[in-house]
């Protein structure tokens, strides 16, 4: 198993983590749970980086990746939500282009093509850990203060346009070649 695959696995073995360490009030948990989850986060760009750098892109690498940053952000929405931190209306639209995505590709694999991440996918994947990180830190909810505000509404116009670029770009899959 290469590097890149590792840290996605890594990736993926953080997170329990810090849902336990989310579920402790206690303020040092709450800081151990965002040093895990920004350690965890770098990690989703390094892997990708050393695996284009050193041509060490896998099949497994394509397969894990693109799940362990949606465990990942996915996971520690939820519990911003337990929280208080978090609206689940915005977790439930980042939620449902994620599965509309993901079903998408799976039609795209039964027609042998591949749909690579796009550009405003990786955009949308960082503005999501931005808006985490933010409220990580604030320990507030995103509407209480004026920086979580910008950045829900960010992430989740940045979640709607990748969606309906994925589906723009690739609308073919759905014919019946």
């Amino acid at each position: 198993m290469n590097l890149p695959n590792k840290l996605s696995i890594l990736r993926v073995l953080c997170i329990p983590v810090i849902v336990v360490l989310m579920m402790n009030p206690d303020r040092s948990c709450q800081w151990a749970a965002l040093i895990f989850f920004v350690m965890a986060s770098l990690t989703d760009f390094l892997d990708g980086h050393i695996a284009r750098k050193r041509g060490l892109v896998t099949d497994f690498g394509r397969f894990i990746d693109p799940i362990a940053d949606k465990l990942l952000v996915l996971s520690t929405m939820i519990m911003l939500i337990y929280q208080g931190f978090l609206p689940p209306w915005a977790v439930i639209i980042i939620l449902a282009r994620e599965l509309s995505v993901d079903g998408l590709r799976l039609i795209a694999v039964t027609k042998n093509t591949v749909i690579a991440a796009s550009p405003l996918g990786k955009m949308k994947t960082v503005s999501q850990m931005l808006l985490i990180i933010c409220i990580m830190i604030l320990q507030r909810p995103a509407f209480s203060h004026w920086a979580g505000s910008i950045l829900l509404i960010l992430a989740v116009v940045m979640t709607l346009i990748s969606g309906v670029d994925y589906f723009r770009r690739n609308i073919y899959v759905f014919g019946n070649s």
